[in-house]
């Protein structure tokens, strides 16, 4: 039994992206379809997809890399964990590396990057943050 499956999703990621590999596969959840939504939106992954199979559906994150092969994602993190959640305001949400990086923040509207959930004036859990 998994206690932090988003903890697990973002290791792989991590991992994923040491080793430089162009995909990571990874059970499905909406949780995780919608995480790879939003770092798409904000460019750090090309694109996922769900891949049916039995027993499990899977999704593939399709990895990012540069023009001569450095890294988009250089940094992932988990900030909310199972034991101590961390929750922000809009107003209370710091840059992430000056603006260079992002929170991902789960609110009353779904996941929403922290640029996204200051313009809709949104707060919410921190999810994770990217950079």
């Amino acid at each position: 039994m998994m206690t932090d499956p988003i903890a697990d999703m973002l290791t792989r990621i991590r991992n994923s992206v040491r080793i430089e590999r162009t995909y990571v596969d990874l059970p499905y959840s909406n949780l995780k379809k919608n995480i790879a939504e939003v770092m798409k939106r904000e460019g750090y992954i090309w694109d996922w997809q769900l891949i049916e199979a039995q027993p499990v559906n899977m999704i593939r994150i399709n990895l990012k890399y540069g023009a001569n092969g450095e890294r988009v994602i250089r940094h992932i993190k988990r900030v909310s964990k199972p034991g101590c959640r961390v929750y922000s305001s809009a107003q209370d949400l710091k840059p992430v590396l000056n603006g260079l990086g992002i929170y991902i923040l789960s609110t009353s509207k779904g996941l929403l990057s922290d640029r996204e959930a200051k313009a809709q004036n949104y707060g919410g859990e921190v999810i994770c943050e990217i950079w």
